[in-house]
Parts: C-alpha cells; sequence; structure tokens
C-alpha cells in the first residue's frame, strides 16, 4: 500500500504541471475556431453576391404590375358618317362626322394619332400663301387630331369646324369634320398613338 500510494503522488506530481502547461494552448485554439471561421463567410459572401431586393415605393407599385388598362381606339365608319370611340371591346361613344367628298376620299386603313393641337393654325393646300389664325373663322374649328400623312405635306385628322349644318355629309378634303363640342371632348379622351381604323 505504501509504494502504491507513492506511484499515485508521483504520477499527480507529472501529470498536474502539465495540464497547466496545456490549458493556455487549448484556451487560444478555442478562442480561434470561430475567428477562422470568419474569413470563410465573407469569401462566400463576396465570390456569390446576393442581388439586393427592389421593393416598389409607398404609393407607387403601377410598373410593378401587369398592364390591365382598358385599350382605347377609334373606329371611322365612312359609310355611317360616323367615329366610335370603344374602350376595350364596348363603345363609349360615338359623334356624327362629315368625311372626304368623291375624289378626296378619306384614306381608309389603320392608323394611329400623330398629333393633337389646340387652336391650330389653317393653311391653304391649294394656296400656299393663304393662311388663317386660329379663331371663329378658322376651317379647322379650335382642335385638331392628326391620324394620317398624304403626301409630302399634307395630313389627315378629326377637327372642328365653324359651319356645322355639314356635319353627316360628304364634303370635305379627306378630313373628318366633327361639331366643335364633339371634337373638344374627344380632344380629352385620346392620346397620341391612339389606333385608328378607318373602313367603308
Amino acid at each position: 500500500m505504501k509504494a502504491h500510494s507513492l506511484s499515485l503522488k508521483f504520477f499527480h506530481s507529472l501529470l498536474i504541471p502539465a495540464l497547466v502547461a496545456l490549458l493556455p494552448s487549448l484556451a487560444g485554439s478555442a478562442q480561434a475556431a470561430p475567428q477562422e471561421l470568419v474569413p470563410t463567410a465573407v469569401s462566400l459572401s463576396s465570390s456569390t453576391p446576393l442581388k439586393p431586393l427592389e421593393l416598389p415605393p409607398l404609393g407607387s407599385v403601377a410598373r410593378y404590375l401587369p398592364d390591365t388598362s382598358a385599350q382605347l381606339r377609334l373606329v371611322l365608319r365612312l359609310s355611317e358618317r360616323r367615329v366610335y370611340l370603344y374602350e376595350d371591346e364596348q363603345v363609349v361613344i360615338s359623334y356624327p362626322v362629315a368625311v372626304g367628298k368623291p375624289g378626296w376620299e378619306t384614306p381608309t386603313g389603320s392608323f394611329k394619332i400623330s398629333h393633337k393641337v389646340k387652336n391650330p393654325v389653317w393653311e391653304s393646300p391649294f394656296d400656299r400663301g393663304l393662311v388663317i389664325p386660329p379663331g371663329p373663322g378658322n376651317p379647322l374649328g379650335d382642335r385638331l387630331i392628326v391620324f394620317a400623312k398624304v403626301g409630302s405635306k399634307g395630313f389627315v385628322g378629326f377637327h372642328g369646324t365653324p359651319n356645322e349644318s355639314l356635319i353627316g355629309q360628304a364634303v370635305s378634303h379627306g378630313c373628318v369634320r366633327m361639331k366643335n363640342n364633339d371634337i373638344r371632348a374627344l380632344f380629352e379622351k385620346i392620346k397620341v398613338n391612339t389606333p385608328v381604323v378607318v373602313t367603308r
């Protein structure tokens, strides 16, 4: 028993100093382990960057949603002397018109509105020096909606007239005359690039 007790004491005397000597290095390795993970995480983040999530500003989501607005178009039926405003497949309103006379027929086909003009200036297609400024005597009235080009300088469009009694007849040089209140209302309803279909 005495010899066994002495051997245990000798073993303890060797073991305890060894453990004490190892403790600082064990503590250091425990602290270093988490630090070694940081560069790895940064490396992954930098090599595969995540695209930032784009959120719409408050009150402005229209460009993130599908376009569900109604599609407007004008359909001019020459034989009826009438123009129809469609919203998708539904007729919203129609107006009586005067159209081109024989030899000056209003062109048929598919077009788009290219210009909208308030208080237009009229230039005679026959006398280039004759110009009528905006006012009650202007043949175009006070609104002009251009939808087709004719020749190098001519155009065809919807416009007002100082002589509303001719509405419903084929009397123009190709343009589409409308009552002044009607053309003003139509002017506000449509935009540039609105499709225009002209049929016989």
